[in-house]
């Protein structure tokens, strides 16, 4: 079997789940090799994700495991079983590779919560506002760089827009809609994009103003992706050289908690469509 070169983050996580039974379950790579008439390697290698699982396989070892939550594991079959190539592909090797994982993340996607401090989500930015914020990078990126940026930002749109959008909610901070990370007419574009974007059913966008109490403790930035199943969600943050993927149950946990308290003061829909619009008359 061919070991993969470099593993997507899907499927780094599904070799990540299946080691995650295998502990619980008290045993080590070489008894669950056993298991299956394998070795210690090929253990090691699925739960690296650097090779594929059969569906057979996989449910051998979910039963050798005892692991008695069936919905589970049907959802770690599919991700075991899933040969999509989706768009994203494309810049595979053009791109680093978060982008392409970011992309299939969101792609597989039931939900998606966002908490937005600084900058106007990517899924919701113009092409312009998208431009800006890639022009702004340190150390300064090639035209064409810059370029396949904008295009694959621009292509994750379908998300939230495609002909099947997940549910997605995100709350602003008015800082992000205040900062002109361009000029006036991209502020004012970015800032009718959002509140056309704020119509559609499966979108529910809220504010954080300047001057709303009880914000100091629930401000953090952050994506959370609902998965097939809950344990199977993920909270995506920014790091200084990319983004990092955060799945730990108890981690997971504590970013929902931080959502319900950053949604619990911001204002309602409604007034926050009122908000953006007032923001938008000032330009």
């Amino acid at each position: 079997m061919v070991l993969r070169r470099e593993p997507t983050a899907r499927q780094l996580r599904l070799g990540a789940e299946l080691r995650k039974l295998r502990e619980a379950a008290g045993l080590t790579a070489i008894e669950a090799a056993a298991l299956l008439g394998a070795n210690r390697v090929q253990i090691s290698q699925i739960e690296a994700g650097l090779v594929g699982v059969g569906e057979e396989r996989l449910r051998r070892l979910a039963c050798h495991y005892a692991c008695t939550d069936g919905e589970f594991v049907e959802a770690l079959v599919a991700m075991a079983t899933d040969r999509t190539r989706g768009w994203w592909e494309e810049y595979r090797g053009a791109l680093p590779t978060p982008f392409l994982d970011l992309a299939e993340l969101e792609h597989h996607a039931t939900l998606m919560y966002e908490v937005a401090l600084l900058y106007v989500p990517g899924l919701l930015q113009t092409t312009d506002y998208a431009r800006a914020v890639f022009s702004s990078r340190v150390p300064e990126l090639t035209h064409e760089e810059l370029e396949l940026r904008i295009s694959h930002r621009s292509a994750r749109h379908t998300v939230v827009e495609g002909p099947s959008p997940v549910p997605y909610e995100a709350v602003i901070h008015e800082a992000a809609l205040r900062i002109r990370v361009r000029d006036r007419p991209t502020a004012k574009a970015q800032l009718a994009r959002l509140l056309e974007l704020s119509e559609a059913e499966h979108i529910t966008l809220r504010v954080i103003p300047f001057d709303l109490d009880g914000f100091a403790r629930a401000s953090s930035t952050m994506t959370y992706v609902g998965g097939s199943v809950l344990k199977l969600d993920t909270v995506v943050r920014d790091v200084p050289h990319g983004s990092a993927f955060v799945d730990s149950e108890a981690q997971l946990g504590v970013y929902r908690t931080r959502f319900r308290k950053v949604k619990a003061v911001a204002l309602d829909p409604g007034r926050s469509r009122d908000f953006i619009n007032r923001l938008a008359k000032e330009l």
